[in-house]
């Protein structure tokens, strides 16, 4: 987004921005650069003015990563507030629409998500933390609703698919996933391994070591008791 599209934006929304941005200053230990919908950071780019802080993205992990943020729907210009967005038609190929107007965006979307990616991959991220059931950052399960009426089916938002495109091995997990020990460790360590495959330190540092679930110590052998 250019500093003249920025100074449009509402202040709360700058404010936002601009702490998400302070979390993405060069850490001098930080082994990863994750990529992470901005509404997960706290800055308050969602449709209602709000955001989606996730806590587990302000403790250790953000000791030890370069964050960088991406709020589809603010960097294609929609503003903050906007009309709430909602992905329509064939789940493989979901359109997206505003949900009051029925207003087509996917055109702009995909020009958007295919030239981002393209910038992130140059980047070189080790992986990406995506927002749950957003039309445009969510992972699996998004709701993409039946024009005629019907029930609707789960789909991936418009902005998750293009990534995905163009790092189809990227490390990924949705917020919600975060809080799952298991999960959470499998993807640090997928994001540490692809962090090492491109030259960085080998070691995690001790704030990502605490995202891992410790082995449980195994207990003593019982030694029979002694007939005599």
């Amino acid at each position: 987004m250019g500093p003249q599209r920025l100074l449009h934006l509402p202040g709360a929304v700058l404010e936002g921005l601009r702490h998400a941005a302070t979390l993405c200053e060069p850490v001098p230990k930080a082994k990863l650069r994750l990529g992470v919908s901005a509404c997960l950071l706290g800055a308050r780019v969602r449709y209602d003015g709000g955001d989606a802080r996730h806590p587990r993205l302000s403790g250790p992990l953000a000791r030890a990563v370069e964050w960088v943020p991406v709020c589809p729907e603010v960097e294609l210009g929609l503003g903050v507030p906007r009309p709430p967005l909602l992905l329509r038609g064939d789940p493989a190929a979901p359109r997206l629409v505003v949900a009051a107007t029925g207003a087509d965006l996917t055109r702009r979307m995909r020009r958007f998500a295919a030239a981002r990616a393209r910038a992130l991959a140059r980047l070189g991220l080790d992986g990406f933390v995506l927002k749950s059931r957003s039309p445009s950052c969510g992972l699996a399960g998004v709701p993409v609703h039946d024009p005629r009426g019907g029930t609707a089916r789960p789909g991936r938002g418009l902005w998750a698919a293009a990534l995905l495109a163009r790092l189809p091995t990227l490390p990924v997990i949705e917020e919600t996933a975060l809080d799952d020990p298991v999960a959470r460790a499998a993807f640090v360590r997928r994001a540490l391994a692809r962090a090492r495959r491109r030259g960085r330190r080998a070691t995690a540092p001790r704030p990502l070591r605490a995202l891992t679930p410790r082995a449980t110590p195994r207990a003593p052998a019982r030694r029979p008791p002694r007939r005599t």
